[in-house]
């Protein structure tokens, strides 16, 4: 089995900030200039202090023109400090909003282009959870707390700048009493910090999947009465996030603990202070500029200790979406195929495929289409026949072997080159919320309504398309007004307009009533002669309008030559095709 990329539950946080500087780069000039002006507001609120010490010293001098310079310059600084804090929030905020957009957008990219596979194997509520969850949280912390983190940083490290320039010993009493219990307890929430946010991260994800596939599911769990074992096992994952909640809010409630050293420090300070004032080893200006810039060391200290438990979040939320763009990083894109004709041969070889290491899927798969062929593949459920449609499509990489298209490996042709000649159309047919015209222009080009109406009426669906409501009928949320078989057909008219080199039909006719599938079988005879087309199917009166069917049994090819239909010359004529004179039983 080709080697998948798995996301892991709890994302690895070690370098988080490293991984995310590809995406900081792009803003890096509105990042600086935003964190210029918040180290600007930041040293302006320091520089109080040392302003009331020089206005206390002056007072106690009784030197009114010293005094005076102090009050002007402390109302100057405040007016400063207000106007930078202002433009500091909002540059901040802006530039942290257009690194969120980035990630925003390269998460619905990267997913818009992630292997078949990737997506298969990871339940969608997950999926969704990292792309916009993730999102919408770091979004939300960048808006309430990323300028007062800054401001945080920036104001501790220039308030004990300048406590270190008045006097090293109250600063170093400060430091003792207070630092040591701060780190024990920041030691302690970072011990467990990790593990409690990731761990509740992952079972609100858990909760967002299960959600998910409930609505996903609901008829089925309705009609199946099942809905009662669902909801056990719904309630079951939502306790267990409940309890990784509760864990996380444990964990950051710790945190609270350095307020009672910040008490300690001041009473501390306050007693070397006076003792060191009748000493004349300080001026009371000095004890002054202490116990105001204590403020601001405690302020900033108690504002981190809060917003750790932000940071924890935001950075694991960062991890996780740092993990998903890892995962579906889009894979170097091939050079584009210089001549690559716009019809040819689809050949596989040796083709090998499996879901899972102990199984394979598909086995020594070879087969050729030539251009303009019509080929059935038939074979009981499980034969392999949807997977080798897949991998016809480029959609699956094989584990051996390969497909070439017009003598090219479809993996050396890029995607925009290869999904213009070789379209597939599913059994379950996606739409989206709007009308019938804007869910069949969704292909290259964007035909125009007169094309569509061409297209519609070239394969004489115009009747059942004006019964429908004509263009401009709305299809609900995702199709939901319209039946299987009606978002079927529109599936099969969505890849006419395409008019690709290949089409694959994987039991498009499935869920169609017998005369609407006839008219579309006839109308897919009239497509271009060079147009290959391949069927999934099970319908025998679609088996029986192609002259070649293949026949797959357990992931091998156990038999390839002329329908039974075609042998006895009762089988619609076709323009061109693959013919061996082997009768099928």
């Amino acid at each position: 089995m080709a080697e998948q990329p798995l996301l892991r539950e709890e994302a690895d946080e070690r370098g988080v900030l490293r991984r995310a500087l590809p995406f900081l780069r792009p803003h890096r000039l509105r990042l600086g200039v935003a964190l210029g002006v918040g180290l600007a507001d930041s040293a302006a609120l320091v520089a109080v202090a040392p302003l009331v010490g020089v206005a206390t010293d002056a007072l106690l001098d009784e030197d009114r023109g010293r005094l005076g310079l102090a009050v002007v310059l402390l109302a100057v600084l405040a007016a400063a400090q207000l106007v930078l804090a202002r433009v500091g929030e909002l540059l901040l905020i802006r530039s942290g909003e257009d690194v969120v957009r980035t990630l925003r957008e390269r998460a619905v990219e990267n997913l818009a282009t992630a292997p078949l596979r990737f997506l298969e194997t990871h339940r969608s509520g997950d999926l969704l959870r990292r792309a916009t969850g993730e999102v919408a949280a770091l979004a939300a912390f960048v808006r309430l707390h990323l300028r007062n983190l800054v401001s945080a940083v920036a104001t501790l490290g220039f308030t004990l700048t300048v406590l270190a320039g008045y006097s090293w010993q109250l600063l170093l009493v400060q430091l003792v009493v207070f630092l040591p219990p701060a780190l024990l307890v920041t030691r302690w929430f970072q011990r467990d910090a990790a593990s409690a946010f990731g761990g509740k991260a992952s079972a609100e994800a858990t909760v967002a999947a299960t959600f998910t596939e409930t609505l996903t599911a609901r008829e089925a769990l309705q009609t199946s009465r099942g809905l009662a074992g669902w909801t056990v096992r719904f309630d079951r994952e939502n306790r267990h996030a409940v309890r990784a909640a509760r864990r996380a809010l444990r964990v950051e409630n710790r945190i609270d603990l350095v307020s009672l050293a910040e008490g300690l420090a001041l009473v501390a300070l306050l007693a070397v202070g006076g003792l060191l004032v009748t000493r004349d080893a300080v001026g009371v200006g000095t004890v002054v500029v202490f116990v105001v810039a204590s403020r601001n060391l405690f302020d900033s200290c108690t504002d981190l200790s809060q917003l750790v438990g932000e940071v924890a979040t935001a950075r694991t939320g960062l991890a996780r979406l740092l993990d998903l763009l890892a995962a579906t990083a889009p894979a170097a894109v091939p050079a584009p195929v210089e001549e690559l004709p716009e019809r040819g041969e689809l050949r596989c070889a040796g083709l090998d495929f499996g879901y899972r290491a102990d199984g394979r899927a598909l086995h020594g798969v070879t087969l050729a289409f030539p251009a303009g062929s019509r080929t059935g593949l038939v074979g009981e459920t499980g034969s392999g026949k949807t997977t080798l449609a897949k991998l016809l499509c480029g959609l699956y990489r094989p584990d051996a072997g390969e497909v070439r298209f017009a003598g090219t490996p479809l993996a050396a042709i890029p995607e925009e080159q290869l999904r213009r000649r070789i379209v597939l159309v599913p059994q379950e047919v996606r739409l989206v919320t709007g009308t019938v015209a804007e869910n069949l222009a969704l292909v290259r080009g964007a035909p125009d309504r007169a094309a569509i109406e061409r297209a519609v009426a070239r394969l004489g669906l115009t009747p059942w398309l004006d019964g429908l409501g004509g263009l401009d009928t709305e299809v609900g949320q995702r199709g939901s007004r319209l039946s299987a078989g009606e978002r079927q057909i529109l599936g099969v008219v969505r890849a006419v307009l395409a008019d690709p080199a290949v089409l694959v039909l994987d039991e498009a006719t499935a869920d169609i009533d017998p005369g609407t599938a006839a008219r579309l079988e006839h109308a897919l005879d009239e497509l271009h002669a060079d147009c290959t087309l391949i069927v999934v199917a099970h319908r025998p009166a679609t088996i029986a309008r192609l002259p070649r069917v293949v026949r797959l049994a357990d992931g091998e090819v156990v038999a390839d030559g002329r329908s039974e239909a075609a042998a006895e010359g009762t089988s619609p004529p076709v323009r061109s095709g693959h013919e061996k004179k082997v009768r099928l039983a």
